[in-house]
């Protein structure tokens, strides 16, 4: 007997054709890669974020982002990540092309709504 859910209602959004995640070609990757936006781009900042900024000549944004531990346990810092990869996804369209971004978040990241985060995260980004 299967279960009163069935089979179709857990099927994956990947599985329809598109993914909704962030693409491995739009991430940041390697240490050498986040070593180059800190030496060689800008900074802004704003209550809950610190944006590093850098041109990479590509005809895409990457993304990367660097929750470090002093902002709480492991699940605290994953819904930081998840928060963050879903604000990125979310806006990717409204950001300016062709620039390397790395985000640290503050410890407010994770509690704060996510709206107004947003909002904040995406007036620090380069946007079209």
């Amino acid at each position: 007997m299967q279960h009163a859910a069935g089979r179709d209602a857990t099927a994956s959004h990947a599985s329809e054709g598109a993914s909704l995640g962030l693409p491995r070609e739009s991430r940041l990757l390697r240490r050498t890669e986040y070593d180059a936006v800190y030496r060689d781009g800008r900074r802004r900042s704003s209550r809950e974020f610190t944006v590093f900024l850098r041109p990479n000549g590509l005809d895409r944004s990457r993304f990367g982002w660097s929750i470090k531990k002093a902002l709480g346990g492991a699940v605290r810092r994953n819904r930081i990540r998840r928060r963050l990869r879903e604000i990125v996804r979310l806006h990717r369209q409204e950001i300016l092309p062709g620039w390397d971004i790395v985000i640290h978040p503050r410890t407010t990241a994770a509690t704060a709504k996510f709206t107004p985060l947003a909002t904040e995260l995406v007036k620090l980004l380069p946007h079209v």
